[in-house]
């Protein structure tokens, strides 16, 4: 739905933008399919109201719509038990207005309860309308006229079930965009018939909010180092609001290929490993024996990096493949990645570091958000990660004056001084190199 929406607005002429509420990767990736332009996250737990409201108004700003995409249900929060970092507090955050999303299947009357509840159950809900998802014309031809008797809400539209724009699942969620073949043939049919079938001058008046007005523009910073940034099929679960804060740190991000090049590019002195999917490509990375010594031997030599989930892996000893087959890794870690039946680690947790190191001070906390079916012989314990609702708690993190290594995501945007400190610690990596070459002349 979210899809079909933004693909309408854009043939239309309306130029939007995109975000996705949490920490998701994958829905984003779809988002800039459709529209050609960086989706972002908006992220109640990894960062504050405020710099929640700085992001939606920077990134908006200019758009002639803005579609954030929820998660989960409407009001499902940290822990489950509360409305933290939930759908419903972004709405409430920003004051959007909200379009619910129903798939009417085996359900008809108790519907118009469901959202009735929705409705009620905050005293302000935010919810602005209806829309039907895999609903066919005769039954959406009964249930709109019921709705809206029942609810008080307009029903703004349906799609029918298209089995030419289904997307198939996997271990860590959908397929991402760039592995379907057509993919902009799947968009282009979901916007054709959006525009069919949603009333989309409808939709745009009962959303209409005054024009954004973004913060003061941040003057860009001057490059002062440049880091590389591992970005490929196997690599591809990156913020970009991270990236936007290594460059308002000063660290201009170059990126490469694990799986294809040889080498880490020229004249970098930092290196950010995201996550991805690097078990459905071990083999790949494997094969690609220059790069993974080429990353071995930059670390060893103390160039500052910082691995996340995947990324971590690949700088273990081996990785095991969906098949269960272990291919030798960068070698740079002394664990080993295995593949297990189920999630490891999932959800919001709090990073505590438990000793000084390049991203952290002893005693701080972050939030961070984990999501993996692979583990590690080798977890580390510079941090302990604790969960925000319970008692469960772990230690996890390789941390060293040059390295942070973790099954943990980080939200750099919401903590700007990691950004600050990675970009300090290849500013003086930096400095380093050019001494020695400084003597060696």
């Amino acid at each position: 739905m979210t899809c079909a929406l933004l693909a309408a607005l854009q043939q239309q002429g309306v130029a939007p933008c995109a975000f996705k509420c949490g920490p998701d990767y994958i829905d984003p990736m779809f988002h800039r399919a459709v529209l050609g332009l960086e989706s972002h996250n908006l992220d109640l737990f990894l960062s504050s109201e405020t710099d929640v409201c700085q992001l939606f108004a920077r990134y908006a700003a200019g758009h002639g719509a803005a579609v954030c995409e929820g998660v989960m249900g409407f009001y499902d929060g940290v822990g489950g038990t509360t409305t933290r970092a939930s759908a419903w507090h972004l709405a409430d955050t920003l004051d959007l207005p909200v379009l619910l999303v129903l798939r009417p299947k085996g359900a008809s009357l108790t519907l118009a309860a469901t959202v009735r509840g929705l409705r009620d159950f905050r005293t302000n809900s935010h919810l602005a309308g209806i829309l039907l998802n895999e609903c066919k014309p005769m039954l959406y031809q009964s249930l709109a006229p019921m709705l809206e008797q029942e609810t008080g809400l307009p029903v703004l539209g349906y799609l029918p079930p298209m089995a030419e724009a289904k997307v198939q699942s996997r271990h860590l969620g959908l397929y991402t965009a760039g592995e379907i073949a057509d993919l902009n043939k799947r968009i282009n049919a979901l916007g054709k018939q959006a525009q069919k079938t949603l009333d989309l001058p409808g939709i745009r008046k009962l959303c209409s909010r005054p024009a954004l007005v973004s913060e003061k523009e941040k003057q860009p910073v001057p490059s002062r180092v440049r880091i590389a940034v591992a970005q490929d099929e196997a690599f591809c679960f990156c913020y970009e609001e991270t990236l936007d804060a290594l460059r308002q740190a000063g660290a201009e991000p170059v990126f490469f290929s694990p799986l294809r090049d040889a080498t880490l590019p020229r004249n970098c002195s930092g290196l950010y490993l995201p996550g991805g999917y690097p078990e459905l490509y071990a083999q790949e990375l494997s094969r690609n024996e220059k790069m993974r010594i080429a990353v071995k031997q930059a670390l060893q030599q103390g160039l500052p990096a910082v691995a996340e989930c995947g990324g971590f892996l690949y700088l273990g000893q081996t990785l095991e493949d969906v098949q269960g087959v272990s291919w030798p890794m960068a070698g740079a870690l002394p664990g080993r990645g295995i593949r297990t039946e189920h999630l490891v680690r999932f959800g919001y947790a709090e990073l505590k570091a438990q000793q000084d190191s390049m991203l952290f001070r002893a005693g701080e906390t972050v939030p961070i958000h984990a999501f993996h079916y692979w583990d590690s012989t080798y977890n580390g314990g510079a941090c302990t990660a604790s969960k925000p609702v319970g008692k469960r708690s772990w230690k996890c993190g390789i941390a060293t004056d040059r390295l942070f290594a973790s099954f943990a995501h980080l939200y750099m945007a919401g903590t700007p001084q990691l950004a600050q400190r990675f970009a300090a610690a290849a500013e003086q990596y930096e400095r380093e190199q050019s001494l020695c070459q400084t003597r060696k002349n």
